[in-house]
């Protein structure tokens, strides 16, 4: 018989929920990943790759952050944009601390000003946090007049912690700030949690993320994946077979998954199959098609056969 959880706090902890905002492509999911300290939220070169809110937890003896990953806002030009914002929108209408991420290596701009107005709109009472990201793209004089720019722009007493996900640099400084202004409160989850995520998501991301390796603007808005099937054990002792669906929107889209003679495919199964092995922990038979789905990011009925 399994141990009951364990959420016993000790005297003085505190606990949160913490929304990470911003452009898209600004380094929230890898941000999120790195606090974590697992990979729950999928990475890619393009802009708008985040389609859901993620929620991670950062355990810490005397804390526990519950980092909450959102797609970027953006102005959106089709229906999927619009429940994306709105997603968005409810992931921070009742979090403790919204965290603004501003890259490094760009200069702020109206998009930025756009979210935080939007923001402090909708969270008037909500305590803000700047965050500048991507570190090691830029030299230190860079970094510097970025976090000039991000006080200015929050105003206030707001904190500003300027960090680097892929080397770690200040990510512990941010952990700290954060923890700070939290209020104290209880163990949301028991030690060992690190996300909310279920099984079929998490197997679905891995597989677009995959499918969007090497990809630039072609078509990363385009592509959608469902979970089909999952059969442990269904055709061979100790191998669990997934049939799973890429979905796109014009058949030269599917050409461009497929890649000549589907070698591009063969190369998606290939990566996804290695991060479903590594979360299943087991032997995994990936079962990968491509399905044309005309206009489906406008469509109200394939919108929320996909989830959104």
């Amino acid at each position: 018989m399994a141990e009951p959880a364990d959420f016993t706090a000790p005297e003085g902890h505190r606990s949160g929920f913490v929304s990470i905002v911003g452009r898209p492509n600004t380094g929230k999911s890898t941000l999120t990943n790195a606090l974590v300290g697992e990979r729950i939220a999928i990475t890619a070169d393009q802009p708008e790759t985040t389609r859901h809110a993620v929620r991670g937890v950062v355990h810490r003896p005397l804390a526990q952050i519950v980092v909450v990953d959102t797609p970027g806002l953006h102005k959106p030009r089709k229906l999927l944009g619009e429940r994306l914002n709105d997603m968005v929108h409810e992931a921070y209408a009742d979090v403790d601390l919204i965290a603004l991420a501003v890259p490094a290596d760009e200069k702020i701009g109206p998009g930025d000003r756009w979210i935080l107005d939007a923001v402090r709109a909708e969270a008037p009472g909500t305590t803000l946090l700047g965050v500048v990201t991507k570190t090691d793209a830029v030299g230190r004089d860079r970094v510097a007049a970025q976090l000039v720019a991000l006080h200015e722009l929050l105003g206030g007493a707001a904190e500003v912690v300027p960090v680097s996900a892929r080397t770690g640099e200040n990510l512990d400084t941010l952990v700290e700030v954060i923890t700070s202004l939290l209020p104290e409160g209880p163990k949301y989850y028991p030690a060992g949690h690190v996300t909310d995520e279920d099984r079929d998501t998490r197997m679905a991301e891995l597989i677009r993320e995959a499918a969007l390796g090497g990809l630039r603007d072609e078509l990363p808005h385009s592509v959608a994946v469902q979970i089909d099937e999952v059969l442990p054990g269904a055709t061979r002792e100790g191998v669990t077979d997934v049939h799973a669906v890429i979905y796109v929107e014009r058949l030269g889209q599917r050409r461009i998954l497929e890649g000549r003679d589907g070698r591009r495919l063969r190369g998606t199964v290939r990566r996804a199959r290695a991060g479903i092995i590594e979360l299943l922990g087991t032997n995994v038979y990936l079962d990968l098609r491509i399905k044309v789905l005309p206009d489906w990011q406008s469509d109200p009925k394939a919108l929320g056969r996909l989830g959104f």
